[in-house]
């Protein structure tokens, strides 16, 4: 789910960008570093707005300066039991990865419809009910979220395609 939240972070600039557009600079420095990054249990989609940038504090012995950016971001949380639209990347006999944005997730072959085997002798190894049903790398799938994991720096997901209007869609 998206929502906008207002959060703050410290940026230092170095002494050669001191003087006049020393408050865009902050402010573009801010946007580079923080947008599409994971902040814990969400993702930063895009910055709407700096809107409170302290004075300069110069930091001793290095000679930068840290500011204190206060900022408006539209954030994505992922949540359990969230339904989300994904690219298949990866298959093997155990089930499929996927990407949904930036969050990784995997479905268990445990986690499918039992009409969908596992076929190796096909090029490329995919999932396949014999009729309509073909998950391969680049299908588009929708999953339902089961668990999500945090980890330094990103997410992870486990997903069911157990369920009514689950499963490949047709692109």
């Amino acid at each position: 789910m998206f929502f906008l939240h207002n959060l703050e972070r410290r940026v230092t600039l170095h002494p050669s960008y001191f003087g006049r557009n020393m408050h865009d600079l902050v402010t573009t420095k801010l946007v580079r570093d923080v947008e599409g990054t994971c902040a814990g249990d969400f993702y930063i989609i895009a910055i709407m707005d700096a809107f409170d940038v302290s004075e300069g504090r110069i930091l001793p012995g290095s000679g930068l300066a840290e500011f204190t950016v206060g900022y408006r971001a539209v954030v994505w949380r992922p949540f359990k039991g969230e339904v989300v639209d994904s690219i298949a990347y990866s298959v093997n006999p155990h089930g499929f990865f996927a990407q949904a944005g930036p969050l990784r997730l995997f479905v268990s072959s445990h986690l499918m419809p039992d009409e969908i085997q596992y076929d190796a002798n096909a090029t490329p190894p995919q999932y396949t009910n014999n009729a309509d049903i073909v998950i391969e790398p680049g299908t588009h799938v929708r999953v339902k979220l089961m668990g999500l994991r945090t980890e330094v720096g990103e997410m992870w997901g486990i997903g069911t395609i157990n369920g009514d209007f689950l499963g490949c869609l047709q692109v």
